[in-house]
């Protein structure tokens, strides 16, 4: 039988119910190459950073304007950390193992370490934005490897990398000054 088939048992009831059942057999199906499980792996630990480091800069953050950003990194803290989980999940879908070990996200995370200590406000949203765009820019590095594996994934990259796009820039809004017209 081929692992990307459907194993199918055929049961005879003796009172004429159905005949036959379909079960599906979860460890055959599409198995994720190496490169795919290299990239997804790439994006796993930075998200996890990512939610690390957000709750860090949550805990620590100070100055003007304080609670919008505390309460706005929450959203993304809560963002990363569901789409690490998506990722995750998905790469055991593909028969992959997810590493989020701590020390493995440590050593491998493109990421740059947060700063100890208070940080004020305007130093928070230029760190934030910093690795939300380098978390993006993993994504889009590994983007075609992940495309041409699996396009079900990528998909899954295009929705995330929106989103952080998205909390980038209205982050680091907060920073900005309006062009003269």
């Amino acid at each position: 039988m081929s692992t990307n088939t459907i194993e199918r048992d055929v049961k005879v009831p003796s009172d004429g119910g159905p005949k036959a059942t379909r079960r599906q057999n979860a460890e055959r199906g599409f198995k994720a190459p190496t490169e795919l499980t290299d990239s997804l792996q790439a994006v796993l630990v930075d998200l996890i950073e990512l939610h690390v480091q957000g709750k860090q800069a949550h805990w620590n953050v100070v100055g003007k304007n304080f609670r919008d950003l505390h309460l706005q990194l929450d959203e993304i803290i809560d963002a990363a950390r569901e789409y690490s989980d998506t990722i995750a999940e998905r790469m055991r879908a593909l028969h992959a193992v997810p590493d989020g070990r701590s020390d493995t996200v440590a050593a491998t995370t493109s990421l740059p370490e947060y700063p100890n200590g208070e940080i004020d406000t305007a130093e928070t949203v230029d760190l934030v934005v910093v690795r939300l765009e380098a978390t993006v820019g993993t994504m889009r590095e590994v983007h075609d490897t992940v495309d041409d594996a699996d396009p079900t994934s990528a998909d899954l990259l295009h929705g995330i990398i929106e989103k952080l796009e998205q909390y980038a820039w209205m982050v680091g809004a907060e920073n900005r000054t309006a062009t003269a017209k």
